[in-house]
């Protein structure tokens, strides 16, 4: 190492990932991280609490913020969720915008470019996502479409789930960033506890399972997780739907489909913990929970947003 390096002063800041629903946000957090930190399902809105994914690169340390898909909310966890997200947006040093190439400039985009445009970033970059998917020419036309609407101080082609194009954002967010001390240990990929995490791979397993059965309104809680002595974990976890028919269906003929389920999610924790995992999973009914004070504070939420 040289002096240089040595001497070099540290650096560290925060990029919020913002974007409609289904942009692939989780996808690019992850593949800049080098790590799951952000759970990734067919299902818009699938982010709900804010992920920190944690990544060093050129000596300093970029946070990236997760945050839920924009778009026009309905229901109170909705308007919590973009509360969030615009929130992370005027906190960060810089803004990444993602829109997925495929469906350029949607409504939801022109709502956020409209948004962005009042509320200036410090730096605001723009990534056009899923570019393995279309014609260059397109790409080209979508990008002058979207820098007229609003100017952008750099502009990327990635395809974040082939992991194109990541590194080139990296270089460009970690150069502008302040000097400053590191906020978390350099081999850590999250700032999100295992117990909330081990909830999300779970609930995660549940609509990559279920598919179109079961609807949005569904959650998981981490109830009880014990280190045992042999060096392997018991976790014992709750899915909570609204209904007596969504119970029918998590469950399966015969127990078969939570089961499923459960193998699913144990083998996902076993890579991700680097231990032995028993994982016990129920499934219960609790029609309230959407109106629940506590599930928002738990993904730290403004209830009232």
């Amino acid at each position: 190492m040289t002096d240089d390096a040595v001497s070099a002063p540290s650096r560290c800041g925060f990029v919020a990932v913002v974007g409609a629903p289904n942009a692939g946000k989780s996808t690019f957090v992850n593949a800049a991280v080098g790590g799951k930190v952000s759970i990734v399902t067919h299902k818009v809105q699938t982010t709900r609490a804010r992920v920190r994914g944690i990544a060093m690169h050129a000596g300093a340390q970029v946070v990236f913020v997760d945050t839920p898909g924009i778009f026009a909310p309905r229901r109170r966890l909705d308007r919590a969720m973009v509360a969030a997200a615009w929130s992370e947006a005027e906190d960060a040093d810089v803004v990444l915008l993602l829109i997925d190439a495929q469906r350029g400039l949607t409504r939801d985009v022109e709502a956020i470019l409209a948004k962005l445009a009042e509320r200036r970033p410090r730096r605001l970059f723009l990534a056009l996502n899923k570019i393995d998917l279309i014609p260059r020419e397109k790409l080209l036309d979508l990008a002058a479409r979207t820098d007229a609407v609003l100017t952008f101080d750099r502009i990327f082609m990635i395809s974040a789930e082939a992991g194109d194009g990541v590194a080139d954002v990296l270089d460009a967010v970690s150069e502008g960033l302040p000097e400053g001390p590191w906020l978390f240990d350099p081999e850590q990929l999250s700032d999100m506890p295992n117990r909330l995490l081990a909830a999300e791979i779970t609930r995660e397993q549940v609509f990559l399972q279920l598919h179109q059965e079961l609807p949005y309104a569904i959650t998981v809680e981490t109830e009880a997780w014990t280190d045992q002595e042999d060096g392997s974990v018991r976790i014992e976890q709750t899915v909570y739907v609204q209904r007596d028919g969504q119970k029918s269906i998590v469950l399966g003929k015969g127990g078969s489909r939570i089961k499923a389920i459960g193998a699913a999610a144990r083998k996902e924790l076993e890579e991700l913990l680097e231990c032995r995992v028993h994982l016990f999973l129920f499934v219960k009914v609790r029609d309230n929970w959407l109106d629940d004070p506590e599930r928002y504070r738990d993904w730290g939420l403004d209830f009232n947003a």
